[in-house]
């Protein structure tokens, strides 16, 4: 076996082996089961950059690169101590002339972890197909329910099945052979996740409606479109009274902004909105937007708030940046001038800060990670020194960071007990309202694999006006979705794309999906 180097991070086994270890932590999602498959999307699920980023944060290297945990305080002008916390310091390497280590930066370092065909499963293989919904009782009498569809793997016309159980604990999927000389079971399918004992055996569930319900269950694996709060703070300020009080943001600010996104109105906006007003202008009159790897982002602009001049503390700016996990501070002044510290923001709820600071001689930025050292560490680390002179590298280097920032922020104490107690909650009361109709709309079919031409004719056509009715209310379900903003992969495209849907409903889901 291949020794464990500092170059290397590791042999592709104890890659896999920390891949696994990644996964399983991502939203409470329990690791990703598959079997030997051609399928390119399933093989790149093991990626080497990526395990070997992950594995080379331990020890010196993740102490060097990813910084340490500090307490930083932030004082008024007395001196008097305001406010104080701990908080991971990512700076690059502590020796800014020394040379970079193999791996500290390269573009296959720049990765979106946990990525999103790791998730949303049910959105982009289920929804809108023939599938079928299982609900069922753990030894524990916990109740969860299966879902179970074939597809072909990665439209290569190879079939397989896909599976996804809803528990309490999270959310686990899996891939499994298709053969057409064997049956597969529900049980069968519930062994090769850990779960051989019930209290019952599951029950088919052929109410139409249940595909909403499953899809609010997938949305608490975690964010798929994102809101970053962005404060502008001019040399010298040392309070979020200060920064939040800028009326506007300097030349080389508005340069950062457009670097970030597209400005955009958001009067009559029919993209992701993140939590901003689009039809009485109460939020502002323009934003800044773009889409990064399927993922919409919507910036909450502090100079782009609303501004009151009677408000000192602009409780309308703090009431969105101050909810926002993940914040950028663009601080202008010299390297020397008095340096930006987390403490000095009055707010629970951001727990990652990303300060950018812009050298207008050396045309370059300069990127300083703040993460609350509850925070698991997350990728990419930051190169040695943190400088980008190509702005689109520095671009891509952000959005990467503070997508996968909030990503790790959703695994803190705080967010996952919260996500666990509300999938808990969701799957308990749905298992409840579920019950009165449990030998009416629902059968306990012997396997999976059970095929219509085996019924009589009659049967059969009833069979498939069922399935017609069902998939005709997943697609208007997928449909919906997509106009309004929640769409979960690449089908997000651009602000453009979603108002011609808007005004073409009558598209093929289809071809909205390719």
């Amino acid at each position: 076996m291949e020794p464990l180097t500092k170059g290397s991070c590791g042999s592709q086994m104890a890659q896999t082996l920390l891949w696994k270890a990644k996964s399983s932590l991502s939203f409470g999602i329990q690791s990703l089961q598959t079997w030997p498959t051609k399928d390119p999307e399933l093989e790149s699920q093991v990626n080497l950059s990526v395990s070997e980023d992950l594995g080379c944060r331990r020890g010196d290297f993740s102490r060097k690169h990813y910084g340490s945990v500090e307490l930083l305080i932030s004082s008024d002008a007395d001196g008097a101590i305001q406010r104080a916390g701990r908080f991971r310091v990512e700076n690059g390497s502590s020796d800014e002339n020394a040379t970079a280590l193999p791996g500290t930066w390269r573009r296959t370092d720049v990765h979106l972890e946990n990525p999103e065909y790791h998730t949303r499963w049910y959105f982009k293989y289920f929804l809108g197909q023939v599938h079928q919904n299982y609900i069922g009782n753990d030894a524990e009498k916990s109740p969860f329910f299966l879902s179970v569809t074939l597809s072909d793997q990665n439209n290569q016309r190879v079939p397989q099945y896909r599976a996804i159980l809803w528990r309490k604990t999270g959310t686990q999927k899996i891939c499994l052979p298709y053969s057409p000389t064997k049956t597969l079971s529900v049980k069968s399918i519930l062994s090769a996740m850990n779960l051989d004992k019930f209290e019952k055996g599951p029950r088919e569930i052929f109410l139409p409606e249940i595909q909403k319900d499953l899809l609010v269950l997938e949305e608490q694996e975690g964010s798929v479109n994102f809101k970053f709060g962005v404060l502008f703070a001019k040399d010298g300020q040392l309070t979020d009274d200060e920064m939040f009080s800028n009326e506007i943001g300097s030349e080389a600010f508005q340069k950062f902004l457009n670097l970030l996104g597209d400005t955009i109105t958001l009067k009559g906006w029919t993209g992701y909105r993140g939590g901003l007003d689009t039809k009485n202008d109460t939020t502002g009159i323009h934003s800044v937007y773009t889409v990064y790897q399927g993922h919409e982002i919507m910036f909450h602009v502090s100079t782009m708030l609303p501004y009151s001049k009677e408000n000192k503390q602009q409780v309308e700016r703090k009431r969105h940046i101050g909810n926002d996990i993940v914040t950028i501070v663009f601080q202008e002044g010299e390297e020397s001038s008095a340096a930006f510290k987390p403490s000095m923001i009055r707010s629970h709820f951001t727990h990652i800060f990303a300060l950018v600071r812009y050298d207008q001689q050396n045309d370059n930025y300069r990127l300083k990670i703040f993460s609350e050292e509850s925070v698991p560490l997350f990728g990419p680390p930051l190169p040695s020194p943190p400088v980008f002179t190509d702005h689109q590298e520095f671009r891509d280097f952000l959005l990467v960071k503070l997508i996968n920032g909030e990503k790790a922020t959703l695994e803190t104490p705080t967010f996952a007990q919260k996500r666990r107690r509300t999938l808990d909650m969701l799957i308990r009361s749905l298992h409840q309202d579920l019950m009165p109709d449990l030998h009416k709309n629902m059968l306990n079919r012997r396997s999976f694999s059970d095929v219509l031409p085996e019924s009589p004719k009659s049967a059969r056509k009833k069979e498939e006006a069922r399935q017609a009715e069902f998939v005709r209310i997943g697609q208007a379900l997928k449909l919906k979705s997509i106009v309004r903003g929640d769409a979960p992969s690449s089908l997000a495209t651009s602000g453009i794309c979603k108002k011609e849907m808007t005004f073409h409903p009558c598209l093929c889901l289809t071809e909205l999906c390719q």
